[in-house]
């Protein structure tokens, strides 16, 4: 077997036992370590995990402040897969970026030592004018869907950020392996999304995509990423409303876990009174 064919035989076997498919976003080497150690079956690399660490809202992984995809690759081989060399990592990559051919770059991906690829960033969060623009110069979610088709052939695990029902079926032409349902930017914490979508709503959203993901072909692997579900007990109730094969996290998985607890515990030493 291929270490592609493995690590999907081992997202297959959990999806059969009925375990949820855990996916965590690291964005420092000490977040990777102890996402890999409480179980996460991927670990993902994206820019925007450079930046939430710096105490920065993820959205500023989609604007112009720096090289997403250099930055990835930097955090992937010095950062990360160093200090979790058994790890299925996953590099972010962002498929529409015009100074890059994907089928070049891929190769250097699979070269640092990525055991797949995700669309990240992706414009399918992007809506409205903003979103026709890009699509009508040529920095589309069509570039997302070659850089995929790409990677597929290159034996890379492909994961694909999709929003609507569309896009999940154009990944799934392309041959991805998961359909991750974006459903906004997560709520929470300091600088988390404050007017996101209900629960229901999202449950309402995650299944739509499911469904089309699995009339497009049936043994693709789906689970839900963002807006409400921002904690366990969130993708619990998630889990509760609409089949799904697990879910991936990033803020939720990294910053929501440490904002509090950093806090307290600085507070608790400065209550301290010296001799």
């Amino acid at each position: 077997m291929t270490r592609r064919d493995d690590i999907l035989a081992g997202l297959a076997a959990k999806r059969a036992a009925g375990r949820a498919i855990i996916g965590a976003g690291a964005g420092t080497g000490i977040s990777a370590k102890f996402l890999y150690k409480g179980g996460a079956d991927l670990i993902f690399i994206y820019n925007s995990g450079r930046f939430r660490m710096q105490g920065l809202s993820s959205w500023v992984g989609h604007l112009p402040f720096g090289d997403a995809n250099a930055i990835v690759m930097e955090m992937g081989e010095r950062e990360v897969m160093p200090v979790v060399p058994d790890a299925n990592v996953i590099a972010g990559v962002c498929g529409f970026d015009p100074t890059r051919r994907m089928s070049h770059f891929l190769p250097k991906v699979v070269e640092a030592g990525f055991a797949g690829v995700i669309n990240y960033p992706t414009v399918a969060v992007i809506d409205g004018r903003m979103r026709a623009d890009l699509e009508a110069g040529g920095l589309g979610f069509d570039k997302e869907v070659e850089m995929i088709r790409i990677a597929c052939g290159l034996g890379l695990v492909t994961t694909a950020y999709v929003c609507t029902p569309d896009e999940a079926v154009a990944m799934i032409g392309a041959g991805v392996d998961m359909i991750v349902a974006h459903m906004g930017l997560t709520v929470g914490g300091a600088i988390g999304a404050q007017h996101a979508m209900a629960m229901d709503e999202a449950a309402k959203g995650v299944a739509a995509i499911a469904a089309a993901s699995r009339k497009a072909r049936s043994d693709v692997f789906v689970v839900a990423h963002g807006g409400p579900i921002a904690g366990p007990a969130d993708a619990e109730k998630l889990f509760k409303l609409v089949e799904v094969d697990g879910f991936v996290g990033a803020s939720s998985m990294e910053r929501l876990p440490i904002e509090e607890p950093l806090r307290a515990n600085t507070h608790a030493f400065t209550q301290l009174r010296t001799r």
